[in-house]
C-alpha cells in the first residue's frame, strides 16, 4: 500500500480549459465527463477547471478553479497567469472554433502563448479545407502543444498530413461511453410508456444539418410494413438557427410528417436532454439513426453512446460514422436517401435476429470505448505530458550481439537447426531461414560493413540458386553436400522469399545489393499469381509493399497488394463470428502477419476499410496472445489441429517477432499506445515474462532458444529462433525511434534503467546477468 504522502506525489494536477456543465453545448458534456470519469478511475489525477463563460448566457459552474470571459482578451491572459502560478502539471485545452472569442476563436491564443506547463490540445474539429485563418489558429495551436488528441483516426490522417504533425505528437482517444447491461429496451419503454412499440431515435440539436427531413421521408415505407413504428425525435432547435428563424425548421419537418400522414409515427422531444435522461431515452430504443449530409462531420458523441449501449446503428458514413460502425458494427447509407434509409430499418424489422446480431456486435464494439478504458487512456495521455517528463532521461535497448548469428552460418549459408548451441549439418539449409538472415544483415547496423557485404552476398546467392524458373518457384531445403530436396519450395517459403527480396530492394546495406534484389524480386513475383495461401500472401504481401515505398509506381507490386487486400479482407469477413474475429477457423504460425500484411495493403492503397479491418483483426489476435496477468502467451504449436481455440504450447520465438512488427505497422497507421504497450509485452517474452520464467534470449551471443514448452525452455537455439529475437530487437527499436520521448530513470543501479519507447511508453530492460542465465 502507498503512504498519503506517496499517493500525494504521484497525484496529477491538470488545468482543464473549455466550456463546462451546466452550459448546454456537446463541448461543455464533453469537458464534464472528463473530470467525472477520471474522477471515478483515476482519483489521483485532479483537474482545475477553466470555463468560458458567456455573460449574455450566464451559469452556475459550482466550485471550479476559475472562468474566463468569452469575448475579453484580456481575461485569457489573466487566466494563464493564474494557471502558471498554481504549479499544474499540464494544461488541457478542449478546441472547437466556436467557443472562443475573436475571428475564428483566435482569443485562445491568447492564453497559450502565456501558459508554461505543457499543452494537450483535443481538436474536435480539424477541417479538410479550413479557412487561412483557420489554419493559422491550428497550426499555432500544434506547434505549442506537447501532444494533440483526436477522436477519429481521420482527424489524425489530416494533421499529419495537412499540418506535418508527427506522430509521436497525436493520441487518438475515441469518444467515451457508458457501461450499461445490454438489451433493457423492453424495460425502459415500459417507463417511458412506449410499449409494444419498435423505437427507433435521432438525438441532437434540431437544424438542417441533420438530415432528418429524409428520415421523415423514409417513414410511409417503413410504417406501411411495421405499423407499431415510433420515430423518436429528441432535442432543442439549434440556438444559433432558433436566433435567426425561431422554430420555423420544426414547424417545416411538422408539416412534411402531416404531408406524409406520418404525424402519428413521430414523437417530438423539444429539449436539451442531459447525459442520463438521454441515456435512458437511447435504452428505450430499436435503433438509432443519424442521417447527416455533411461526411466531414467528425465525432457524435450519441453515435458512441448508442453504440455502446447495443442499438443498431443505421448512419450516413461521416467521419465518425465510418470509423466506429466499421466491420459491420452498424449499417452505412448513402447520404440524402430516403429509400436507403427504409431499406435499411425495414432489413432489420422484417429479420429480429438480424437486428439482435447487430445490435449485439454494436454492444462487443463499446466495450472498447466504456469509461474506464477511456479513462485510462486519458490517464496515460496526460501522463506521458505532465510537467515531470522535461526531466526524463532516455534509456537505450541494449543491442543484442551477433555471434551466435554468425556461428550458426558457413559459406553456403544459415544452417537450419541446432543441437543445444551446436549447429546440425544433418538438417542442412533453407531458404526461410536465408532469407531472413538477409533482412537481419540489412538491419543490423553494429555489423561491420566488410563482415555484412560479405554475409549479405552469402545469403543472396542461396536466394539465387534456390530459383528454378523451370517451375517458377523457389526451392527450399537443401542437404549440407548443396543438393536440393525438391524442385520447388512450399508456397509460404516462397512467399517469404519475395517478403526478403522486396525487404532487400528497400533496406539493403549496398545499392549493388538492392540492384539484385530488385532484379530477382521482379522475376520472381509472377510466381505470386498461382499461390493461393493466405500466409503466403502475406508474406510476399509485405515485401510488396517495400518494394512500392521504394518504387511507388511499381505496376505488378500494387497489383500484389490489391490481390491481398481483397482476399484477406474476404476471409476475415466469412470467417467472423462474435467470439472469433480471425481470417481463419484455425490459428496457425506467425498469426499477425496476415493482420500486417491487411494493414499495409489499406495504408499503400489507401482502401481505409482494410486497414481497419486489419487493425480490428490485430487487436483481437492481440488480446488472444495475452494471460490473464498480461504476459504474451504467444499461440502454441499445438493449437495448429484445433479449430477456435487457442492452446498454450509449444510457444514460438517467431511470434513473439510476429506481434511486434505487425504492431510496428499498425502503430504506422494507428499511433496508439496499445501498439506500443503490446510489442514491449511480446518482446518480454524473450527474457522470462512468460508462462514459464524462462530465459530464452542471450544478449551476450545474440542467440535465444527454440521456445517453451510445458517443461519449460527448449534448449536447441535454431536458426529461426534466433532470427526472430534479432528482428523483434530491430522491430522494438525502429518502434521506439518513431515514437520518441524522455522517459522516466528507475533510479539506482544503471543496469535496471528503463528502455524508453517514447511518449511515455516504456519498455522496461530486465536486468540480465553478464552470463548466461542457468537454463541458458
Amino acid at each position: 500500500m502507498f503512504s498519503n504522502a506517496a499517493k500525494q506525489a504521484a497525484r496529477r494536477r491538470v488545468a482543464l480549459i473549455g466550456t463546462y456543465v451546466p452550459r448546454k453545448c456537446g463541448i461543455a458534456t464533453f469537458t464534464g465527463d472528463i473530470v467525472e470519469q477520471s474522477a471515478n478511475f483515476h482519483p489521483d489525477i485532479h483537474f482545475d477547471v477553466y470555463a468560458l463563460a458567456d455573460p449574455a448566457k450566464p451559469v452556475d459552474h459550482g466550485d471550479i478553479a476559475g472562468e474566463i470571459a468569452q469575448h475579453d482578451p484580456d481575461d485569457y491572459a489573466r487566466a494563464a497567469r493564474r494557471i502558471n502560478e498554481s504549479g499544474v502539471d499540464a494544461i488541457w485545452i478542449q478546441h472547437e472554433y466556436g467557443i472562443y472569442g475573436g475571428d475564428c476563436g483566435e482569443m485562445i491564443l491568447d492564453l497559450v502563448d502565456r501558459v508554461a506547463a505543457p499543452l494537450i490540445v483535443t481538436l474536435h474539429t480539424v477541417l479538410a479545407q479550413p479557412s487561412a485563418k483557420q489554419r493559422r489558429i491550428v497550426e499555432r495551436l500544434i506547434d505549442r502543444a506537447s501532444q494533440v488528441m483526436v477522436m477519429a483516426r481521420h482527424s489524425r490522417d489530416l494533421l499529419m498530413g495537412m499540418y506535418n504533425v508527427g506522430d509521436a505528437r497525436i493520441t487518438v482517444i475515441e469518444h467515451g461511453a457508458p457501461d450499461r447491461p445490454f438489451g433493457r429496451q423492453d424495460e425502459f419503454k415500459h417507463a417511458m410508456g412506449l410499449d409494444g412499440r419498435t423505437v427507433m431515435t435521432s438525438f441532437g440539436l434540431i437544424g438542417p444539418g441533420k438530415g432528418l427531413e429524409h428520415v421523415i421521408q423514409a417513414l410511409p415505407a417503413i410504417t406501411s410494413r411495421h405499423p407499431d413504428f415510433l420515430y423518436r425525435i429528441v432535442g432543442a432547435t439549434h440556438p444559433n438557427l432558433f436566433a435567426e428563424q425561431g422554430e420555423s425548421y420544426r414547424d417545416d419537418l411538422r408539416a412534411q410528417a402531416d404531408r406524409l400522414g406520418v404525424a402519428d409515427h413521430i414523437e417530438w422531444d423539444d429539449r436539451f436532454v442531459e447525459t442520463e435522461e438521454l441515456l435512458d431515452q437511447l435504452e428505450a430504443s430499436d435503433i438509432y439513426v443519424t442521417a447527416y449530409p455533411n461526411l466531414q462531420q467528425s465525432t457524435s458523441g450519441t453515435l458512441s453512446y448508442a453504440v455502446a449501449l447495443g442499438k443498431a446503428v443505421i448512419s450516413t458514413p461521416y467521419l465518425h460514422a465510418a470509423e466506429l460502425l466499421a466491420d459491420g458494427v452498424g449499417d452505412l447509407i448513402e447520404p440524402c436517401s430516403s429509400e436507403a434509409i427504409a431499406a435499411a430499418v425495414n432489413r432489420l424489422l422484417d429479420d429480429p435476429a438480424e437486428l439482435e446480431t447487430i445490435q449485439r456486435r454494436a454492444y462487443a464494439r463499446g466495450r472498447e470505448t466504456i469509461w474506464p478504458r477511456y479513462a485510462d487512456a486519458v490517464a496515460r495521455l496526460i501522463d506521458r505530458v505532465a510537467a515531470d517528463a522535461p526531466r526524463r532521461r532516455m534509456a537505450e535497448l541494449e543491442t543484442p550481439a551477433l555471434s551466435g548469428f554468425l556461428d550458426m552460418c558457413d559459406d553456403t549459408g544459415m544452417f537450419q537447426h541446432a543441437i543445444g548451441k551446436v549447429p546440425d549439418r544433418r538438417h542442412g539449409y533453407c531458404i526461410d531461414d536465408n532469407a531472413r538472415a538477409l533482412m537481419l544483415v540489412s538491419l543490423a547496423d553494429v555489423m561491420d560493413e566488410p563482415t555484412a557485404d560479405r554475409m549479405a552476398s552469402c545469403f543472396a546467392a542461396f536466394m539465387n540458386h534456390a530459383w528454378n524458373p523451370d517451375t517458377n518457384r523457389f526451392r527450399n531445403f537443401m542437404r549440407f553436400d548443396r543438393g536440393w530436396c525438391e524442385d520447388s519450395g512450399s508456397d509460404d517459403a516462397n512467399g517469404r522469399a519475395l517478403w526478403a527480396l522486396g525487404h532487400t530492394a528497400l533496406h539493403g546495406r549496398s545499392e549493388d545489393i538492392r540492384w539484385w534484389a530488385r532484379g530477382l524480386f521482379d522475376e520472381a513475383l509472377s510466381m505470386m499469381d498461382d499461390i493461393g495461401s493466405p500466409r503466403a500472401i502475406a508474406f510476399a504481401t509485405l515485401g510488396a509493399a517495400c518494394r512500392v515505398e521504394g518504387e511507388p509506381d511499381h505496376a505488378g507490386a500494387l497489383a500484389l497488394l490489391n490481390r491481398s487486400g481483397e482476399l484477406l479482407h474476404r476471409l476475415l469477413a466469412e470467417s467472423r463470428r462474435p467470439d472469433w474475429a480471425w481470417f481463419e477457423a484455425v490459428l496457425g504460425y506467425d498469426n499477425p502477419r496476415l493482420s500486417q500484411a491487411l494493414i499495409e495493403a489499406g495504408r499503400i492503397t489507401g482502401r481505409g476499410e482494410w486497414t481497419l479491418a486489419g487493425l480490428s483483426s490485430l487487436r483481437w489476435i492481440a488480446s488472444m496472445q495475452l494471460s490473464a496477468t498480461g504476459q504474451f502467451r504467444p499461440v502454441g504449436s499445438e493449437t495448429f489441429s484445433h479449430p477456435h481455440e487457442a492452446l498454450p504450447f509449444d510457444q514460438q520465438p517467431l511470434e513473439a517477432q510476429a506481434a511486434i512488427e505487425a504492431a510496428a505497422s499498425a502503430f504506422r497507421v494507428d499511433p496508439s499506445r496499445r501498439w506500443v504497450e503490446h510489442a514491449r509485452t511480446a518482446y518480454r517474452w524473450f527474457f522470462g515474462e512468460n508462462d514459464r520464467g524462462a530465459v530464452l534470449a542471450n544478449l551476450r551471443t545474440g542467440q535465444c532458444r527454440d521456445g517453451i514448452t510445458p517443461r519449460g525452455a527448449n534448449r536447441n537455439c535454431g536458426a529461426e529462433s534466433i532470427l526472430a529475437f534479432q528482428l523483434a530487437y530491430y522491430g522494438v527499436l525502429a518502434l521506439a525511434r518513431s515514437h520518441q520521448d524522455e522517459s522516466d530513470s528507475s533510479g539506482g543501479d544503471p543496469e535496471d534503467q528503463p528502455l524508453a519507447l517514447g511518449a511515455g511508453d516504456i519498455l522496461e530492460k530486465r536486468r540480465l546477468p553478464e552470463k548466461p542465465a542457468a537454463n541458458f
